[in-house]
Protein backbone atom coordinates (compact mmCIF):
# COMPACT_ATOMS: atom_id res chain seq x y z
CA UNK A 1 0.00 0.00 0.00
CA UNK A 2 1.44 3.65 -0.89
CA UNK A 3 2.70 5.65 1.73
CA UNK A 4 -0.28 8.35 0.76
CA UNK A 5 -3.09 6.12 1.29
CA UNK A 6 -1.42 4.76 4.23
CA UNK A 7 -1.22 8.62 5.70
CA UNK A 8 -4.93 8.62 4.80
CA UNK A 9 -6.04 5.87 6.58
CA UNK A 10 -4.28 6.62 9.84
CA UNK A 11 -6.02 10.07 9.61
CA UNK A 12 -9.52 8.50 9.65
CA UNK A 13 -9.48 8.45 13.17
CA UNK A 14 -8.81 12.49 13.46
CA UNK A 15 -11.16 13.27 10.91
CA UNK A 16 -13.92 11.35 12.08
CA UNK A 17 -13.11 13.62 15.63
CA UNK A 18 -13.14 16.65 13.65
CA UNK A 19 -16.54 15.74 12.16
CA UNK A 20 -18.59 14.55 14.63
CA UNK A 21 -16.94 16.30 17.98
CA UNK A 22 -16.05 19.78 16.43
CA UNK A 23 -18.37 20.04 13.00
CA UNK A 24 -21.64 19.01 14.45
CA UNK A 25 -20.63 19.71 17.85
CA UNK A 26 -21.97 16.20 19.48
CA UNK A 27 -20.71 15.32 22.52
CA UNK A 28 -17.54 13.47 23.21
CA UNK A 29 -19.78 10.36 24.59
CA UNK A 30 -21.29 10.29 21.58
CA UNK A 31 -18.49 11.16 18.88
CA UNK A 32 -15.75 9.07 20.67
CA UNK A 33 -16.50 5.88 20.62
CA UNK A 34 -17.49 6.01 16.85
CA UNK A 35 -13.45 7.23 16.55
CA UNK A 36 -12.57 4.09 18.93
CA UNK A 37 -14.44 1.83 16.27
CA UNK A 38 -12.64 3.13 13.31
CA UNK A 39 -9.14 3.02 15.57
CA UNK A 40 -10.09 -0.96 15.93
CA UNK A 41 -11.72 -1.81 12.10
CA UNK A 42 -7.75 -0.23 10.69
CA UNK A 43 -5.91 -1.95 13.60
CA UNK A 44 -7.57 -5.53 12.47
CA UNK A 45 -8.04 -5.18 8.93
CA UNK A 46 -5.60 -2.85 7.59
CA UNK A 47 -2.69 -2.91 9.96
CA UNK A 48 -3.69 -6.50 10.39
CA UNK A 49 -2.93 -6.52 14.28
CA UNK A 50 -3.93 -9.48 16.56
CA UNK A 51 -7.49 -8.81 18.89
CA UNK A 52 -4.98 -9.45 21.76
CA UNK A 53 -3.35 -6.33 20.93
CA UNK A 54 -5.97 -4.91 20.00
CA UNK A 55 -7.62 -5.71 23.58
CA UNK A 56 -4.65 -5.17 25.48
CA UNK A 57 -4.35 -1.44 24.42
CA UNK A 58 -8.30 -1.01 25.06
CA UNK A 59 -7.64 -2.51 28.29
CA UNK A 60 -4.60 0.25 28.64
CA UNK A 61 -7.03 3.02 27.94
CA UNK A 62 -9.58 2.20 30.31
CA UNK A 63 -6.65 2.08 33.21
CA UNK A 64 -5.49 5.63 32.05
CA UNK A 65 -8.78 7.29 31.77
CA UNK A 66 -9.15 5.91 35.54
CA UNK A 67 -5.91 7.86 36.81
CA UNK A 68 -7.58 10.91 34.77
CA UNK A 69 -10.85 10.45 36.67
CA UNK A 70 -9.37 10.04 39.92
CA UNK A 71 -7.46 13.24 39.18
CA UNK A 72 -10.50 15.11 38.06
CA UNK A 73 -12.19 13.65 41.45
CA UNK A 74 -9.55 15.40 43.24
CA UNK A 75 -9.69 18.75 42.09
CA UNK A 76 -13.07 19.21 42.10
CA UNK A 77 -13.44 18.09 45.43
CA UNK A 78 -10.85 20.45 46.56
CA UNK A 79 -12.93 23.50 44.71
CA UNK A 80 -16.26 21.94 46.39
CA UNK A 81 -14.38 21.80 49.80
CA UNK A 82 -12.95 25.55 48.84
CA UNK A 83 -17.05 26.81 48.21
CA UNK A 84 -18.33 24.77 51.20
CA UNK A 85 -15.67 26.38 53.46
CA UNK A 86 -15.95 30.17 52.43
CA UNK A 87 -12.12 30.18 50.89
CA UNK A 88 -13.28 30.73 47.40
CA UNK A 89 -15.27 33.61 48.50
CA UNK A 90 -12.14 35.24 50.12
CA UNK A 91 -9.81 34.72 47.63
CA UNK A 92 -12.51 36.20 45.10
CA UNK A 93 -12.14 39.30 47.34
CA UNK A 94 -8.56 39.04 47.06
CA UNK A 95 -8.49 39.16 43.43
CA UNK A 96 -11.03 41.97 43.01
CA UNK A 97 -8.86 44.28 44.95
CA UNK A 98 -5.83 43.26 42.72
CA UNK A 99 -8.10 44.39 40.04
CA UNK A 100 -11.53 43.73 39.30
CA UNK A 101 -11.02 43.49 35.61
CA UNK A 102 -11.48 40.00 34.34
CA UNK A 103 -8.66 40.12 32.01
CA UNK A 104 -6.22 40.57 34.45
CA UNK A 105 -7.48 38.00 36.67
CA UNK A 106 -7.01 35.68 33.90
CA UNK A 107 -4.21 36.25 32.90
CA UNK A 108 -2.64 35.92 36.83
CA UNK A 109 -4.39 32.76 37.14
CA UNK A 110 -4.37 31.03 33.84
CA UNK A 111 -0.56 31.86 32.63
CA UNK A 112 1.15 32.69 35.55
CA UNK A 113 -0.30 30.34 37.98
CA UNK A 114 -1.08 28.02 35.55
CA UNK A 115 2.46 28.11 34.19
CA UNK A 116 4.17 27.54 37.73
CA UNK A 117 1.51 23.95 38.29
CA UNK A 118 2.45 22.83 35.02
CA UNK A 119 6.22 23.20 35.51
CA UNK A 120 5.54 21.19 38.91
CA UNK A 121 3.18 18.41 37.68
CA UNK A 122 2.28 18.75 34.08
CA UNK A 123 0.36 16.39 32.22
CA UNK A 124 -3.44 18.67 32.72
CA UNK A 125 -2.97 19.20 36.36
CA UNK A 126 -2.93 23.36 35.46
CA UNK A 127 -6.43 22.91 34.19
CA UNK A 128 -7.74 20.88 37.02
CA UNK A 129 -6.45 23.56 39.29
CA UNK A 130 -6.79 27.02 37.30
CA UNK A 131 -9.88 26.19 35.48
CA UNK A 132 -11.98 25.60 38.54
CA UNK A 133 -10.73 28.50 40.74
CA UNK A 134 -11.35 31.17 37.55
CA UNK A 135 -15.02 29.23 38.12
CA UNK A 136 -14.92 30.25 41.93
CA UNK A 137 -13.84 33.45 41.07
CA UNK A 138 -17.13 33.87 38.72
CA UNK A 139 -16.41 32.94 35.08
CA UNK A 140 -18.21 30.99 32.81
CA UNK A 141 -17.13 27.72 32.69
CA UNK A 142 -16.65 27.41 29.01
CA UNK A 143 -14.41 30.37 29.39
CA UNK A 144 -12.26 29.11 32.32
CA UNK A 145 -11.72 25.95 30.11
CA UNK A 146 -10.84 27.92 26.99
CA UNK A 147 -8.41 29.86 29.07
CA UNK A 148 -7.26 26.78 30.39
CA UNK A 149 -6.45 24.62 27.45
CA UNK A 150 -4.69 28.07 25.89
CA UNK A 151 -1.84 28.30 28.05
CA UNK A 152 -1.41 24.47 27.53
CA UNK A 153 1.61 25.38 25.59
CA UNK A 154 4.20 27.38 26.24
CA UNK A 155 5.01 26.02 29.67
CA UNK A 156 4.33 22.38 28.36
CA UNK A 157 7.19 21.39 27.04
CA UNK A 158 9.10 21.84 30.72
CA UNK A 159 5.84 20.63 32.63
CA UNK A 160 6.34 18.07 35.17
CA UNK A 161 10.05 18.87 36.19
CA UNK A 162 11.05 18.74 32.13
CA UNK A 163 9.25 15.50 31.76
CA UNK A 164 8.39 16.14 27.79
CA UNK A 165 12.19 16.65 26.77
CA UNK A 166 14.17 14.71 29.65
CA UNK A 167 11.76 11.52 29.10
CA UNK A 168 10.13 12.46 25.77
CA UNK A 169 13.03 13.45 23.66
CA UNK A 170 15.55 11.32 25.24
CA UNK A 171 13.81 8.23 25.42
CA UNK A 172 12.86 8.42 21.46
CA UNK A 173 15.94 9.67 20.39
CA UNK A 174 17.29 6.89 22.50
CA UNK A 175 16.16 4.38 20.07
CA UNK A 176 19.42 4.81 17.84
CA UNK A 177 22.27 4.66 19.41
CA UNK A 178 24.22 5.83 16.31
CA UNK A 179 22.91 9.83 16.91
CA UNK A 180 25.35 9.87 19.82
CA UNK A 181 26.97 8.55 23.36
CA UNK A 182 25.58 11.66 25.37
CA UNK A 183 22.07 11.70 25.02
CA UNK A 184 21.86 13.81 28.37
CA UNK A 185 23.97 16.82 27.05
CA UNK A 186 22.18 16.60 23.66
CA UNK A 187 18.82 16.56 24.93
CA UNK A 188 19.61 19.80 27.21
CA UNK A 189 20.84 21.33 24.00
CA UNK A 190 17.52 20.88 22.53
CA UNK A 191 15.48 21.70 25.38
CA UNK A 192 17.53 25.78 25.35
CA UNK A 193 16.04 25.37 21.89
CA UNK A 194 12.98 24.54 22.46
CA UNK A 195 12.67 27.28 25.61
CA UNK A 196 13.73 29.80 22.35
CA UNK A 197 11.10 29.18 20.07
CA UNK A 198 8.40 28.83 22.79
CA UNK A 199 9.58 31.98 24.07
CA UNK A 200 9.03 33.96 20.75
CA UNK A 201 6.02 32.47 19.84
CA UNK A 202 4.56 32.30 23.11
CA UNK A 203 4.80 35.66 23.74
CA UNK A 204 1.54 36.80 22.59
CA UNK A 205 -0.40 33.36 24.43
CA UNK A 206 -1.91 35.60 27.11
CA UNK A 207 -3.39 38.15 25.24
CA UNK A 208 -5.03 35.28 22.66
CA UNK A 209 -6.49 34.36 26.28
CA UNK A 210 -8.37 37.96 26.84
CA UNK A 211 -9.37 38.30 23.42
CA UNK A 212 -10.85 35.02 22.97
CA UNK A 213 -12.39 35.72 26.35
CA UNK A 214 -13.77 38.99 25.47
CA UNK A 215 -14.85 37.80 21.99
CA UNK A 216 -16.93 34.65 23.19
CA UNK A 217 -17.96 35.44 26.28
CA UNK A 218 -18.38 39.36 26.60
CA UNK A 219 -21.14 41.06 25.81
CA UNK A 220 -20.24 42.90 22.71
CA UNK A 221 -18.12 39.75 21.04
CA UNK A 222 -15.08 42.02 20.69
CA UNK A 223 -11.77 40.85 20.29
CA UNK A 224 -11.00 44.17 20.66
CA UNK A 225 -12.08 44.76 24.50
CA UNK A 226 -9.36 41.83 25.03
CA UNK A 227 -7.01 43.93 23.32
CA UNK A 228 -7.12 47.05 24.78
CA UNK A 229 -4.97 45.14 27.68
CA UNK A 230 -1.82 44.43 25.18
CA UNK A 231 0.41 46.09 27.55
CA UNK A 232 -0.29 44.45 30.69
CA UNK A 233 -0.32 40.95 28.44
CA UNK A 234 3.10 41.13 26.73
CA UNK A 235 4.28 42.42 30.24
CA UNK A 236 2.87 39.48 32.09
CA UNK A 237 4.37 36.91 28.65
CA UNK A 238 8.08 38.53 29.25
CA UNK A 239 7.96 38.22 33.22
CA UNK A 240 7.20 34.55 32.48
CA UNK A 241 8.99 33.60 29.24
CA UNK A 242 12.48 35.80 29.94
CA UNK A 243 13.44 33.84 33.33
CA UNK A 244 11.70 30.59 31.36
CA UNK A 245 14.61 30.99 28.44
CA UNK A 246 17.79 31.96 31.15
CA UNK A 247 16.86 28.82 33.12
CA UNK A 248 16.75 26.44 30.16
CA UNK A 249 19.32 27.65 28.49
CA UNK A 250 21.65 28.27 31.98
CA UNK A 251 20.31 24.86 34.22
CA UNK A 252 18.73 22.81 31.80
CA UNK A 253 14.78 21.27 31.41
CA UNK A 254 13.72 20.35 34.54
CA UNK A 255 12.63 24.07 35.68
CA UNK A 256 11.98 26.72 33.08
CA UNK A 257 8.21 26.45 33.51
CA UNK A 258 8.10 26.49 37.30
CA UNK A 259 10.58 28.97 38.01
CA UNK A 260 9.32 31.04 34.86
CA UNK A 261 5.86 31.01 36.21
CA UNK A 262 6.65 31.67 39.95
CA UNK A 263 9.01 34.85 38.72
CA UNK A 264 6.05 35.68 36.47
CA UNK A 265 3.35 35.42 39.28
CA UNK A 266 6.40 37.89 41.73
CA UNK A 267 6.58 40.64 39.20
CA UNK A 268 3.12 40.78 37.93
CA UNK A 269 0.85 40.44 40.85
CA UNK A 270 3.17 43.18 42.72
CA UNK A 271 2.79 45.82 39.72
CA UNK A 272 -0.64 45.03 39.49
CA UNK A 273 -1.07 45.94 43.29
CA UNK A 274 0.79 49.37 42.21
CA UNK A 275 -1.50 49.94 39.33
CA UNK A 276 1.25 49.11 36.53
CA UNK A 277 -0.20 48.94 33.42
CA UNK A 278 -3.63 48.27 35.26
CA UNK A 279 -6.78 49.55 32.58
CA UNK A 280 -8.48 52.61 33.80
CA UNK A 281 -11.45 51.96 36.43
CA UNK A 282 -13.53 53.12 34.12
CA UNK A 283 -13.11 50.63 31.61
CA UNK A 284 -12.73 47.71 33.86
CA UNK A 285 -14.56 44.49 31.99
CA UNK A 286 -16.77 42.30 33.69
CA UNK A 287 -18.52 39.47 32.00
CA UNK A 288 -22.53 40.38 32.14
CA UNK A 289 -24.54 39.11 34.80
CA UNK A 290 -24.90 35.44 35.26
CA UNK A 291 -28.60 35.18 33.88
CA UNK A 292 -27.59 36.53 30.84
CA UNK A 293 -24.94 33.98 29.80
CA UNK A 294 -25.66 31.88 26.74
CA UNK A 295 -26.66 28.30 28.92
CA UNK A 296 -23.81 26.65 26.53
CA UNK A 297 -21.49 28.36 29.05
CA UNK A 298 -22.11 26.87 32.02
CA UNK A 299 -21.39 23.95 33.92
CA UNK A 300 -23.83 21.48 36.48
CA UNK A 301 -20.98 22.53 39.31
CA UNK A 302 -22.65 25.97 40.69
CA UNK A 303 -20.25 28.41 42.51
CA UNK A 304 -22.16 29.57 46.05
CA UNK A 305 -21.14 32.69 48.15
CA UNK A 306 -20.54 31.29 51.11
CA UNK A 307 -19.13 32.56 53.81
CA UNK A 308 -16.99 31.66 56.54
CA UNK A 309 -19.32 30.59 59.64
CA UNK A 310 -17.07 32.73 61.89
CA UNK A 311 -17.56 35.70 58.87
CA UNK A 312 -14.47 36.45 58.13
CA UNK A 313 -11.54 34.46 56.95
CA UNK A 314 -7.81 35.65 56.34
CA UNK A 315 -6.33 35.54 52.72
CA UNK A 316 -3.51 33.52 53.83
CA UNK A 317 -5.68 31.04 55.47
CA UNK A 318 -7.86 30.94 52.13
CA UNK A 319 -4.89 30.59 49.71
CA UNK A 320 -3.31 27.70 52.27
CA UNK A 321 -5.17 24.79 50.23
CA UNK A 322 -3.39 26.35 46.66
CA UNK A 323 -0.04 26.89 48.50
CA UNK A 324 -0.18 23.50 49.53
CA UNK A 325 -0.85 22.19 46.25
CA UNK A 326 2.29 23.58 44.58
CA UNK A 327 4.23 22.74 47.30
CA UNK A 328 3.31 19.41 47.51
CA UNK A 329 3.37 19.06 44.20
CA UNK A 330 7.20 20.37 43.76
CA UNK A 331 8.64 17.94 46.52
CA UNK A 332 6.84 15.23 45.14
CA UNK A 333 8.58 15.37 41.62
CA UNK A 334 11.99 16.15 42.58
CA UNK A 335 13.79 13.33 42.50
CA UNK A 336 16.52 15.09 44.60
CA UNK A 337 14.12 14.68 47.70
CA UNK A 338 13.30 11.00 49.28
CA UNK A 339 9.36 11.21 48.98
CA UNK A 340 9.30 10.78 45.11
CA UNK A 341 11.00 7.09 45.75
CA UNK A 342 8.51 6.52 48.19
CA UNK A 343 5.41 7.05 46.37
CA UNK A 344 6.09 5.51 43.13
CA UNK A 345 6.96 2.65 45.62
CA UNK A 346 3.34 0.97 45.73
CA UNK A 347 2.92 0.21 41.80
CA UNK A 348 -0.36 -1.46 40.34
CA UNK A 349 0.68 -3.32 37.49
CA UNK A 350 -1.15 -5.49 34.89
CA UNK A 351 1.92 -6.73 32.79
CA UNK A 352 1.94 -8.68 29.59
CA UNK A 353 -2.17 -8.66 29.46
CA UNK A 354 -3.59 -11.36 27.19
CA UNK A 355 0.07 -12.80 26.13
CA UNK A 356 1.30 -9.13 24.54
CA UNK A 357 3.85 -6.75 25.43
CA UNK A 358 1.16 -4.61 26.38
CA UNK A 359 1.47 -3.75 30.22
CA UNK A 360 -0.87 -1.40 32.36
CA UNK A 361 0.05 0.06 35.69
CA UNK A 362 -0.51 3.12 37.95
CA UNK A 363 1.33 4.50 40.94
CA UNK A 364 -1.73 5.79 42.94
CA UNK A 365 0.44 7.95 45.54
CA UNK A 366 2.52 9.87 42.77
CA UNK A 367 -1.18 10.83 41.43
CA UNK A 368 -1.97 14.49 41.56
CA UNK A 369 -4.98 13.30 42.42
CA UNK A 370 -4.25 11.89 45.59
CA UNK A 371 -2.69 14.85 46.58
CA UNK A 372 -5.76 17.08 45.97
CA UNK A 373 -7.53 14.64 48.09
CA UNK A 374 -5.00 14.88 51.08
CA UNK A 375 -4.69 18.77 50.56
CA UNK A 376 -9.12 18.34 50.70
CA UNK A 377 -8.78 16.96 53.99
CA UNK A 378 -6.33 19.22 55.35
CA UNK A 379 -8.54 22.30 54.66
CA UNK A 380 -11.28 20.71 56.48
CA UNK A 381 -9.12 20.79 59.44
CA UNK A 382 -7.80 24.36 58.87
CA UNK A 383 -10.77 26.19 57.76
CA UNK A 384 -12.51 24.47 60.13
CA UNK A 385 -15.87 23.01 58.36
CA UNK A 386 -18.55 21.03 60.09
CA UNK A 387 -19.06 17.25 58.87
CA UNK A 388 -22.09 17.79 56.91
CA UNK A 389 -20.41 20.79 54.61
CA UNK A 390 -17.78 18.07 54.16
CA UNK A 391 -20.28 15.39 52.98
CA UNK A 392 -21.86 17.81 50.29
CA UNK A 393 -17.95 18.29 48.84
CA UNK A 394 -17.37 14.61 48.75
CA UNK A 395 -20.96 14.01 47.20
CA UNK A 396 -20.97 16.72 44.64
CA UNK A 397 -17.67 15.65 43.29
CA UNK A 398 -18.56 11.74 42.84
CA UNK A 399 -21.59 13.29 41.08
CA UNK A 400 -19.47 15.39 38.28
CA UNK A 401 -16.82 12.47 38.23
CA UNK A 402 -19.12 10.28 37.02
CA UNK A 403 -20.68 12.43 34.24
CA UNK A 404 -17.20 12.60 32.56
CA UNK A 405 -16.79 9.20 32.81
CA UNK A 406 -18.72 7.87 29.45
CA UNK A 407 -16.26 10.66 26.98
CA UNK A 408 -13.29 9.08 28.61
CA UNK A 409 -13.59 5.35 28.73
CA UNK A 410 -13.53 5.56 24.76
CA UNK A 411 -10.90 8.42 24.26
CA UNK A 412 -8.32 7.13 25.45
CA UNK A 413 -8.69 3.70 24.50
CA UNK A 414 -8.93 4.77 20.99
CA UNK A 415 -5.69 6.42 21.78
CA UNK A 416 -3.85 3.16 23.02
CA UNK A 417 -5.03 1.16 19.89
CA UNK A 418 -3.60 4.25 17.51
CA UNK A 419 -0.73 4.37 19.74
CA UNK A 420 -0.08 0.57 20.01
CA UNK A 421 -0.84 -0.29 15.69
CA UNK A 422 2.54 -1.16 14.69
CA UNK A 423 4.15 -4.87 14.79
CA UNK A 424 1.25 -5.76 12.63
CA UNK A 425 1.27 -9.05 10.17
CA UNK A 426 0.61 -6.43 6.97
CA UNK A 427 4.37 -4.56 8.40
CA UNK A 428 3.11 -1.19 8.77
CA UNK A 429 4.41 1.13 11.11
CA UNK A 430 2.03 2.31 13.77
CA UNK A 431 -0.29 4.73 12.48
CA UNK A 432 1.06 8.00 13.89
CA UNK A 433 4.23 6.88 12.16
CA UNK A 434 2.81 5.95 8.73
CA UNK A 435 0.76 9.96 9.04
CA UNK A 436 4.19 11.49 9.51
CA UNK A 437 5.73 9.82 6.42
CA UNK A 438 3.19 10.87 4.24
CA UNK A 439 3.35 14.34 5.32
CA UNK A 440 7.18 14.00 5.00
CA UNK A 441 7.28 12.80 1.57
CA UNK A 442 4.65 15.48 0.08
CA UNK A 443 6.86 18.30 1.88
CA UNK A 444 10.80 17.70 1.09
CA UNK A 445 12.40 20.55 2.39
CA UNK A 446 9.40 22.86 3.44
CA UNK A 447 9.56 20.14 6.07
CA UNK A 448 10.59 22.35 9.07
CA UNK A 449 7.03 24.47 8.70
CA UNK A 450 5.53 21.33 8.72
CA UNK A 451 7.22 19.92 11.71
CA UNK A 452 5.24 21.42 14.44
CA UNK A 453 1.95 19.83 13.00
CA UNK A 454 3.19 16.38 13.93
CA UNK A 455 3.84 17.05 17.00
CA UNK A 456 0.47 18.77 17.61
CA UNK A 457 -1.15 15.92 15.79
CA UNK A 458 0.88 13.24 17.93
CA UNK A 459 -0.38 15.81 21.52
CA UNK A 460 -4.10 16.12 20.08
CA UNK A 461 -3.96 11.90 19.65
CA UNK A 462 -2.29 11.00 23.04
CA UNK A 463 -2.87 13.35 25.00
CA UNK A 464 0.50 14.32 25.98
CA UNK A 465 3.71 15.95 24.58
CA UNK A 466 5.82 13.23 26.56
CA UNK A 467 3.82 10.66 24.49
CA UNK A 468 4.11 12.98 21.04
CA UNK A 469 7.77 14.04 21.51
CA UNK A 470 8.83 9.52 22.17
CA UNK A 471 6.64 9.03 19.04
CA UNK A 472 8.14 11.48 16.66
CA UNK A 473 11.44 12.57 17.91
CA UNK A 474 13.80 10.03 15.70
CA UNK A 475 11.65 10.60 12.67
CA UNK A 476 11.98 14.34 12.79
CA UNK A 477 15.68 14.19 13.58
CA UNK A 478 15.91 11.56 10.77
CA UNK A 479 14.14 14.06 8.44
CA UNK A 480 16.09 16.82 9.24
CA UNK A 481 19.21 15.05 8.37
CA UNK A 482 17.81 13.74 5.24
CA UNK A 483 16.96 17.63 3.97
CA UNK A 484 20.09 18.76 5.19
CA UNK A 485 19.67 21.24 7.99
CA UNK A 486 20.30 21.26 11.47
CA UNK A 487 18.01 17.78 13.17
CA UNK A 488 18.07 18.92 16.60
CA UNK A 489 15.88 22.18 15.83
CA UNK A 490 13.86 19.61 13.75
CA UNK A 491 13.18 18.05 17.13
CA UNK A 492 13.41 21.23 18.79
CA UNK A 493 10.05 21.96 16.81
CA UNK A 494 8.48 18.31 17.48
CA UNK A 495 8.41 19.40 21.10
CA UNK A 496 7.00 23.04 20.59
CA UNK A 497 4.08 21.64 18.58
CA UNK A 498 3.47 18.65 20.72
CA UNK A 499 3.48 21.49 23.44
CA UNK A 500 1.07 23.39 21.32
CA UNK A 501 -1.26 20.10 20.22
CA UNK A 502 -2.50 20.01 24.31
CA UNK A 503 -4.68 23.06 23.27
CA UNK A 504 -6.91 20.83 21.28
CA UNK A 505 -6.35 17.37 23.09
CA UNK A 506 -9.65 15.63 23.09
CA UNK A 507 -9.23 14.14 26.36
CA UNK A 508 -7.23 17.00 27.95
CA UNK A 509 -10.69 18.91 27.35
CA UNK A 510 -12.76 16.32 28.67
CA UNK A 511 -11.03 16.10 31.60
CA UNK A 512 -11.31 20.39 32.02
CA UNK A 513 -14.16 20.24 31.36
CA UNK A 514 -15.62 17.55 33.44
CA UNK A 515 -13.30 19.49 36.31
CA UNK A 516 -16.41 22.23 35.91
CA UNK A 517 -19.31 20.16 35.21
CA UNK A 518 -19.26 21.34 31.45
CA UNK A 519 -19.83 17.56 29.73
CA UNK A 520 -20.38 17.59 26.77
CA UNK A 521 -19.23 20.59 25.14
CA UNK A 522 -15.91 19.47 23.98
CA UNK A 523 -16.50 20.32 20.50
CA UNK A 524 -17.22 23.86 21.54
CA UNK A 525 -14.11 24.02 23.36
CA UNK A 526 -12.07 23.20 20.40
CA UNK A 527 -13.67 25.44 17.79
CA UNK A 528 -12.12 27.80 19.83
CA UNK A 529 -9.13 26.56 21.07
CA UNK A 530 -8.13 25.35 17.36
CA UNK A 531 -7.76 29.25 16.91
CA UNK A 532 -4.49 29.66 19.00
CA UNK A 533 -3.14 26.13 17.81
CA UNK A 534 -3.05 26.72 14.81
CA UNK A 535 -1.29 30.16 15.04
CA UNK A 536 1.45 28.73 17.52
CA UNK A 537 2.22 25.73 14.93
CA UNK A 538 2.70 27.95 12.03
CA UNK A 539 4.35 30.27 14.12
CA UNK A 540 6.63 28.07 15.23
CA UNK A 541 7.35 26.46 12.10
CA UNK A 542 8.30 29.35 9.92
CA UNK A 543 10.54 30.57 13.01
CA UNK A 544 11.95 26.89 12.54
CA UNK A 545 12.38 26.99 8.90
CA UNK A 546 14.26 30.73 8.85
CA UNK A 547 16.27 29.27 11.60
CA UNK A 548 17.49 26.74 9.73
CA UNK A 549 17.61 27.46 5.96
CA UNK A 550 18.69 31.08 6.49
CA UNK A 551 22.83 30.33 6.03
CA UNK A 552 22.03 28.45 2.76
CA UNK A 553 18.66 30.52 1.28
CA UNK A 554 19.37 34.09 2.79
CA UNK A 555 17.43 36.49 5.38
CA UNK A 556 14.78 36.28 2.59
CA UNK A 557 13.19 32.84 3.07
CA UNK A 558 9.72 31.55 2.99
CA UNK A 559 9.87 31.19 6.73
CA UNK A 560 11.36 34.50 7.72
CA UNK A 561 8.69 36.32 4.95
CA UNK A 562 5.27 34.08 6.73
CA UNK A 563 6.71 34.89 9.98
CA UNK A 564 6.75 38.60 9.46
CA UNK A 565 3.53 38.34 8.07
CA UNK A 566 2.06 36.91 11.32
CA UNK A 567 4.44 39.48 13.65
CA UNK A 568 3.50 42.49 11.25
CA UNK A 569 -0.53 41.15 11.91
CA UNK A 570 -0.44 40.99 15.26
CA UNK A 571 0.78 44.91 15.35
CA UNK A 572 -1.03 45.90 12.90
CA UNK A 573 -4.20 44.43 14.78
CA UNK A 574 -3.17 45.83 18.30
CA UNK A 575 -2.29 49.17 16.48
CA UNK A 576 -5.55 49.63 15.15
CA UNK A 577 -7.12 48.14 18.05
CA UNK A 578 -5.62 49.36 21.05
CA UNK A 579 -7.64 53.27 20.93
CA UNK A 580 -11.14 51.74 20.50
CA UNK A 581 -13.23 51.54 22.84
CA UNK A 582 -16.69 49.53 23.76
CA UNK A 583 -16.01 48.10 26.96
CA UNK A 584 -18.09 46.67 29.33
CA UNK A 585 -17.63 49.28 32.38
CA UNK A 586 -17.55 48.71 36.58
CA UNK A 587 -18.78 51.57 38.36
CA UNK A 588 -15.53 52.74 40.62
CA UNK A 589 -17.09 52.60 44.33
CA UNK A 590 -19.19 49.31 43.53
CA UNK A 591 -16.92 45.58 43.56
CA UNK A 592 -17.93 43.43 40.87
CA UNK A 593 -20.62 40.88 42.09
CA UNK A 594 -19.60 37.21 41.91
CA UNK A 595 -21.64 34.73 39.77
CA UNK A 596 -24.65 33.58 42.01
Amino acid sequence: MSTGLLAVLSLLPIIVVGIFLVGLRWPASKAMPISYIVAVLLALFVWKIPGATVAAASVNGLVVAATLLYIIFGAILLLNTLQESGGIKTIRQGFTGISPDRRVQVIIIAWLFGSFIEGSAGFGTPAAVAVPLLVGLGFPAMAAVVAGMVIQSTPVSFGAVGTPILVGVQSGLSADNGITDNFLTLVTNIGGQVAILHAIVGTLVPLFVVALMTRFFGKNKSFREGIKVWKFALFAAFSMTIPYVIVANVLGPEFPSMIGGLVGLAIVVTAAKKGFLMPPKEEHWDFEEKSKWDPSWTGTIEIKDIAHKSGNMSMVRAWTPYILVGLFLVITRLEALPLLDLLKSWTVSIPNMFGTEISASFQPLYLPGTIFIVVSLITFAIHQMDVGSYKRAWAHSGKTMIAASTALVFTVPMVQVFLNSGGGAAGYAQMPIELANGVAALTGDIWPIFAPFIGGIGAFIAGSNTVSNMMFSLFQYDVGSQIGVNPTWIVALQAVGGAAGNMICVHNVVAASAVVGMVGKEGDVIRKTIIPFLYYATAAGALGYSIVWTAEKGVLNLGTVIFTVIAALAVYIIVSNKNKTGLVQVSNDKPIKPAQ
